[in-house]
């Protein structure tokens, strides 16, 4: 067989699929690592939302193959919800296009409105999947440094003019994966201004806007008047209601652009699963105070770390949002040395900074979707370690 195209070639290996082989391998030789690398819920969805998929998947006519579009119930539920949350009054027929996982419609929204040469404006640190889909359509991403000082916002000011003028896409994504930072409506309103001005497409990544913590709250970049003419929204169902294999996601906004998303769609999948449709309009439909319970949850396991890397000194700002605990490396060692020495002499696995781009160099991700009890056993043998190999 002839080799992979170059665009295919090109694309790096999954480091957390390589990772599992590596636990895998570390579990034969009779070592049990904790995996704090990943942001997949470890508490289930609400029992009706299993309810409602179960009653579905019973009946004999839920099986067929669906609409791209979703069903007309779904797309309402997603209307309903951002009306109820964010004040957000969308039309449910031209913007509001369910997806399998918001992870899928990001890459193939690029794929639909990126072409050879369209320069991508992408958060760095941030979520590798807007540059290697920008990649994979031929495309140029131009990375935005997100920093500390900055509350890790993007200086839309600071893009060259040459890039702005030549930009497709502009990425953002808050709560922010991995710093867990959050933006203001007031900085949304400054971003819309710029995708106006410069003629482009502005993409918000909101798979995390109903995990916050504190008196961090929950914004949407639709929210700004005149944002559906310039920009799109993914959502997800994954954090928001513990359902990351379920594979439920939406994109809301410009109707020009899920348009296009759509038509790409039509060529790439067949629709989604009826029963899981329902029960996402089950989901959608859950009560706030099932949503504040279980961020307190994540908030009280991010109060554990955070004791933990005082006690260590290391640096780190405690999440306003999202599921990670963003903190620095300690002096001399590289993100993925440490990831490397945590996973193999404390089988603790941690997501090194540099995966998230040149900027995450120097930090770690640690994920809170672990149990408690595993969570203070893995903290014990971080300190552990630390002790022995850090402060010697």
């Amino acid at each position: 067989m002839k080799g992979s195209p170059p665009r295919v070639a090109a694309l790096p290996a999954n480091y957390l699929a390589d990772l599992g082989r590596k636990i895998d391998e570390l579990a034969r030789g009779g070592l049990e690592v904790i995996r704090m690398d990943v942001g997949s819920p470890d508490m289930p969805p609400p029992p009706h939302v299993i309810e409602a998929l179960q009653l579905s998947a019973a009946r004999s006519d839920s099986h067929g193959y669906q609409s791209h579009r979703g069903t007309a119930g779904l797309r309402e539920a997603w209307a309903r919800a951002y009306s109820r949350c964010f004040g957000v009054d969308l039309d449910p027929g031209r913007e509001v296009l369910p997806l399998l996982g918001s992870k899928e419609g990001i890459f193939h929204l690029t794929q639909a409105v990126v072409g050879p040469g369209d320069v991508v404006l992408v958060p760095d640190p941030g979520y590798l999947t807007y540059t290697h889909s920008t990649r994979f359509a031929d495309g140029e991403p131009h990375f935005m440094p997100l920093l500390p000082e900055r509350g890790y916002l993007p200086d839309l000011s600071a893009i060259p003019g040459q890039v702005a003028r030549r930009a497709r896409l502009l990425w953002l994504n808050y709560p922010h994966n991995p710093t867990g930072a959050v933006a203001t409506r007031s900085f949304f309103e400054r971003a819309v201004g710029f995708a106006r001005e410069h003629d482009l497409l502005l993409c918000h990544d909101a798979a995390y806007s109903r995990v916050t913590y504190g008196e961090a709250g929950t914004v949407s970049v639709l929210q700004v008047p005149g944002a559906r003419e310039v920009a799109v929204e993914f959502n997800t169902l994954s954090k928001s209601h513990n359902m990351a294999g379920w594979r439920v996601g939406v994109a809301l906004g410009n109707a020009r652009a899920l348009e296009a998303l759509y038509r790409l769609k039509t060529h790439a999948d067949s629709g989604q699963f009826l029963p899981l449709m329902q029960a996402a309009v089950a989901a959608l439909g859950t009560e706030e105070a099932w949503l504040q319970a279980r961020n307190a949850v994540y908030q009280r396991r991010s109060e554990r770390v955070a004791r933990l890397l005082e006690r260590l000194g290391a640096a780190f700002e405690p999440p306003r949002g999202g599921l990670y605990v963003w903190f620095g490396c300690p002096c001399g060692w590289t993100s993925r040395g440490l990831a490397q020495a945590l996973l193999e002499e404390a089988g603790v696995s941690l997501a090194p900074g540099s995966l998230f781009g040149p900027r995450g160099e120097g930090y770690m991700r640690l994920s809170l979707c672990v149990p408690d009890e595993r969570l203070d056993h893995a903290l014990r043998r971080m300190e552990r370690w630390w002790r022995r190999a850090v402060e010697g």
